[in-house]
């Protein structure tokens, strides 16, 4: 398959930097604002969760930290933030696929939902894939479910629940054995495929350098809609699954924190998604444009995504 990507516009993204209003003043952070990133290192989300902060503190002059605290997909940094005084000092950045996912799954046992959280916005909906490494016995998900059939079992890596979800819907439509193996994060997916650990894996940006090099190929989209960036790959979707995820990225704060600091933050995101910065790191990390639902429209997401969810693991 021909790896294609679709660039955007720059002078559209100066332009909406230029276009940002300015942050208010009114409120600021007493002491270090820091945003928990739910997953590893090296990974989309951490890529974008980093350059973010750093446009936000160098908009409003706060000191923005950022810090890993992966597990679960993310439902170990928001448990951590769930009971977190509400002081306005700690943002959380997950993934909003894997806590709806957990919170239909084993809701009763989480000491959180999808309402005990103030929502500032989103930063960009990602795209992700099943990929191989490029000397894999397969090039498509009929392919790979053929080999998976034929050997017995075959392991590929995941770095959420919902993606465990989609492999076990395959498993129990097909019969086959999948081993799957977690990782922390898409940067160690790419590292057990490289590696040889495992055949598959999940990734949602991780893997383009390894696409544009050849060391890596996409086996399915795992969204509803084919990966812009691979029209010509099948989905599970397209494959006769009947699952899929639409993963956003976004932000939240213990609920109850102060309005004032609510309305200061999501402000502050604002300006940020809109910079140049980080529409060039979205970019590179999920080959799509910056989206930001802001407080209201992440809060909606959050609460329609438990549908989806419900579908996923009603499969």
């Amino acid at each position: 398959m021909k790896f294609t990507t679709k660039l955007m516009a720059l002078a559209t993204s100066v332009a909406l930097a230029f276009a940002a209003p300015a942050v208010a003043q009114d409120w600021a952070p007493n002491g270090p604002l820091t945003i928990q990133i739910g997953f590893g290192a090296g990974g989309s989300t951490d890529t974008m969760g980093r350059v973010l902060g750093k446009v936000m503190e160098d908009n409003t002059g706060w000191n923005v930290v950022v810090e890993n605290k992966p597990g679960g997909g993310g439902v170990a940094m928001f448990t951590g933030l769930s009971q977190m005084p509400a002081n306005g000092q700690t943002v959380g950045m997950g993934v909003s696929i894997p806590v709806l996912v957990q919170l239909v799954q084993r809701g009763d046992k989480l000491p959180f939902d999808q309402n005990d959280f103030d929502y500032l916005g989103t930063v960009a909906k990602g795209e992700l894939a099943l990929v191989a490494g490029k000397d894999a016995p397969f090039d498509d998900l009929e392919g790979m479910i053929a080999y998976a059939k034929d050997q017995g079992q075959l392991p590929v890596a995941t770095m959420a629940p919902p993606q465990v979800l989609m492999m076990k819907a395959t498993a129990k439509k097909t019969g086959v054995d999948f081993n799957l193996v977690t990782a922390e994060g898409g940067a160690e997916v790419m590292k057990l495929i490289l590696g040889g650990q495992v055949l598959a894996g999940f990734a949602s940006g991780e893997h383009f350098p390894y696409l544009e090099s050849g060391d890596m190929k996409v086996i399915a989209g795992a969204n509803q809609e084919r990966l812009t960036y691979a029209p010509d790959v099948k989905t599970f979707m397209d494959n006769g699954m009947g699952v899929f995820v639409d993963p956003v990225f976004f932000l939240a704060m213990t609920k109850g924190t102060d309005p004032a600091a609510i309305a200061a933050i999501a402000a502050a995101v604002d300006e940020a998604v809109k910079s140049a910065e980080v529409a060039e790191i979205v970019q590179n990390a999920v080959k799509g444009a910056p989206i930001n639902l802001g407080p209201e429209g992440t809060q909606q997401m959050m609460t329609d995504g438990l549908a989806a969810a419900q579908i996923l693991f009603a499969k």
